[in-house]
């Protein structure tokens, strides 16, 4: 696979900000617990763990895109060693069902209802992405990543069918002052995550190959992350410490 040397630095680049990112924003969010009450600690604990397993990977993928290709004098050429993708998969099979619970957990549900619904979402969430896996790493932008993707797409529609209907009245039964950080949230989750499906396909609709389907791709999914993670992760947040103030007034 052969890469210009912009394309070869925007991915090195992307990857950099990602560990920046993700590891700057666990900072943030496990250094604020002393601003929310203990009801919503576990929301935001995991709310960095998430940024934390994510900043983790990045540095991974980070060292195997250094490793699989070499730079000098403005022309990539590869190494031979092939750039780990399962390094994302991994990322996303723990972080995604966990964005799922930290939402359910910043709600202040029943016990019951907490335990179902995060059972539901999390299962959802690690199908599909299991489901899109064997389309990642196909070897090429062809039908077998169509049809793998389109399965992936079945858990999908079920999350965003939960979130817009099924969590509608426990959301109306928040605080006013919340309810509006809570469908910024829900909103922020559906958009984030409808561009990896975007960003999955784009290879084939485009008629991409190579270099700039690489790029393209890697490129997309970090901005994509950063969404997913960092600013839903800050909006969760938001909503814990708007709560844990409700609840001490």
């Amino acid at each position: 696979m052969e890469l210009t040397f912009g394309q070869y630095e925007l991915v090195y680049n992307a990857f950099s900000l990602g560990i920046a990112a993700f590891l700057a924003a666990t900072l943030f969010f496990w250094l604020g617990l002393s601003q929310v009450s203990d009801k919503y600690k576990m929301a935001v604990v995991v709310t960095g763990l998430v940024t934390f397993i994510a900043g983790y990977h990045y540095l991974r993928m980070f060292d195997s895109w250094g490793d699989a290709h070499t730079a000098v004098d403005g022309v990539v050429t590869s190494t031979g060693v092939a750039f780990n993708v399962a390094y994302r998969y991994v990322d996303w099979f723990l972080t995604v069902p966990l964005l799922l619970i930290e939402l359910i957990l910043v709600m202040s549900l029943t016990r019951s209802e907490t335990f179902r619904k995060a059972m539901l979402l999390g299962g959802a969430a690690a199908l599909m992405i299991a489901l899109g896996y064997p389309g990642e790493i196909s070897g090429g932008i062809d039908s077998t990543r169509m049809f793998w993707g389109a399965l992936s797409m079945i858990p999908f529609l079920y999350i965003v069918y939960t979130l817009f209907i099924g969590l509608s009245e426990s959301i109306a039964r928040q605080h006013e002052n919340v309810r509006g950080l809570l469908n910024s949230a829900r909103w922020i989750l559906v958009l984030s995550w409808s561009f990896y499906p975007i960003v999955y396909f784009a290879p084939f609709v485009m008629s991409l190959d190579g270099g700039q389907a690489q790029t393209v791709i890697e490129v997309g999914y970090t901005v994509a992350d950063l969404v997913a993670k960092v600013v839903f992760g800050v909006l969760i947040f938001m909503i814990a410490v708007r709560k844990s103030q409700n609840e001490n007034a």
